[in-house]
């Protein structure tokens, strides 16, 4: 009988503490964190070499839960080699149903090397056929785009070598 009294109380301290959890409170303004990479270095991408790949990961939030714009961009990554000149992504459709209380999750992109045109630069020219160099690096600078507007802040990749030649 003293089980009772115990498990009601017990039932009720639990009934408590669920009510006082708080829904996340994330700014309207996507903020994004750095995770990292896949791999530190990667193949220059020529067409008669194997394709490679190099995987970004980075985490984010969103307040209003107003990411992904159907048909448009909104990722931008930067090369530290032309930071003015942005390569863009879309990311998947992300419905606002139920996203009251904001939304995160994490991002993976994916490059590959030989679509994309990961390759070393040498003497101003791209992707030589003949480097002289066997090694070439750069960096990641990314941001996204919710559909307000709002650009989130900016993240770094760490230093990225690119094998000029095999």
């Amino acid at each position: 009988m003293k089980a009772l009294p115990i498990t009601l109380f017990c039932l009720l301290c639990g009934m408590l503490i669920i009510a006082c959890v708080n829904p996340p409170d994330y700014p309207d303004t996507p903020v994004i964190e750095y995770l990292g990479t896949n791999k530190a270095q990667v193949r220059q991408g020529i067409a008669s070499l194997p394709n490679d790949t190099l995987s970004i990961v980075f985490s984010f939030t969103d307040g209003d839960g107003d990411l992904s714009i159907e048909d448009s961009t909104d990722v931008f990554l930067y090369d530290s080699r032309f930071p003015s000149i942005a390569t863009q992504y879309k990311l998947p459709a992300i419905p606002e149903d139920g996203t009251g209380n904001g939304i995160r999750g994490e991002i993976t992109i994916n490059i590959q090397s030989a679509n994309t045109g990961i390759c070393c630069i040498e003497n101003g020219f791209p992707c030589p056929n003949n480097p002289q160099n066997a090694i070439d690096t750069f960096s990641y600078e990314i941001q996204i785009r919710d559909r307000a507007g709002n650009l989130s802040n900016k993240i770094r990749t760490e230093t990225i070598d690119i094998i000029c030649r095999l």
